[in-house]
């Protein structure tokens, strides 16, 4: 019996989550994979975060598995050779003299890091390209030491599935009905801009209220996609909301995803708050994410689909998404 290819694509390239800022403190290291490799995530003393292959280039060892951080960076549990988060060794302490090629380009393979958002984001890309497009910045998580808006309230999912699948979820309109029993999805509008896709949607949701009366509210809900990695909706009507879904490829076939919400801060017991918190309830529940996680982690790509009209443009945002995909530059190369 042939095996089934559940999905053709490689994993695209972009900036991901690998990590929460507040979660990786000065000296510690931490074993991570991502992108189909065995990785060390660790913050030096200096306070600057690395992401760095696992396996020493002097003799092979696993930093992640008694490597130590002290003020020349992560250190070899085997030979105590150090590094900084660029991939340069910075020191071996019983060398007389140094190997030439030590100071000619870093010896192991870093990643590109920023940190945005309380986010500690990787750049991939599996030709080593460098970045040329920026993580965008939420003003919304700077308010959050101000006190205006709430802590970070922080979901997480592994699943078995791709960045591009999960991500075409939100323009697949036809399931909102059936799978989360949605009766009135607004399509809105949607506009690609190079790596940018951005959709906005304006209409009416209707609540309970904690007396039990039902109320209708007007809602805006704008979702911007930077690149394959970051994605963003911020949801605008009787109280803010701001969600951020990021989805990391584990492997080609396994993703963590997780998202993380913040909305403006209200008193516990007014109705506002509570309404944040059922918003936010809707959104990761059979209503929301944890509706979807089952047909995910079951279904295949289909490379060419038979659609109808109500499916929503799927087709134009798989032509969005390729061009996350190293393969499709060769190809283009090559033509």
């Amino acid at each position: 019996m042939t095996e089934v290819q559940r999905f053709p694509m490689d994993i695209p390239y972009g900036w991901f989550f690998v990590g929460y800022s507040d979660e990786l403190a000065a000296g510690d290291v931490k074993t991570v994979h991502y992108f189909d490799e065995e990785l060390v995530l660790f913050r030096t003393l200096t306070g600057k975060a690395g992401l760095m292959e696992a396996y020493c280039a002097h003799l092979g060892a696993h930093l992640g598995h008694g490597g130590k951080i002290d003020e020349k960076g992560l250190r070899c549990p085997f030979h105590a050779w150090a590094f900084n988060e660029e991939g340069w060794a910075t020191e071996v302490p019983y060398a007389n003299k140094m190997p030439p090629i030590l100071s000619r380009r870093p010896c192991m393979k870093a990643l590109p890091i920023v940190e945005k958002n309380n986010v500690i984001w990787a750049w991939y890309h599996p030709d080593r390209v460098e970045p040329f497009f920026d993580v965008i910045e939420h003003a919304e998580i700077g308010e959050i030491a101000e006190g205006k808006w709430e802590d970070l309230d922080r979901y997480a999912w592994t699943i078995l599935s791709n960045p591009q699948e999960i991500a075409e979820n939100g323009v697949d309109i036809a399931h909102f009905r059936y799978v989360h029993g949605m009766d009135d999805v607004p399509e809105g509008r949607t506009t690609y801009e190079g790596h940018i896709r951005r959709s906005m949607a304006e209409g009416q949701r209707t609540l309970p209220m904690p007396d039990g009366e039902m109320k209708t509210f007007p809602t805006r809900v704008e979702t911007v996609q930077n690149g394959a990695g970051q994605k963003y909706t911020r949801i605008t009507g009787i109280t803010d909301t701001l969600l951020m879904v990021l989805a990391t490829p584990v492997t080609r076939e396994k993703v963590e995803l997780r998202f993380a919400f913040t909305h403006r801060k209200f008193d516990k017991e007014s109705m506002e708050y509570n309404i944040a918190r059922m918003a936010i309830a809707l959104v990761i529940g059979q209503t929301g994410v944890e509706g979807d996680i089952p047909i995910w982690n079951y279904k295949i790509h289909r490379k060419n689909p038979i659609l109808c009209d109500g499916d929503g443009p799927i087709m134009q945002f798989r032509e969005y998404f390729e061009q996350f995909y190293p393969q499709t530059e060769r190809r283009e190369a090559a033509e």
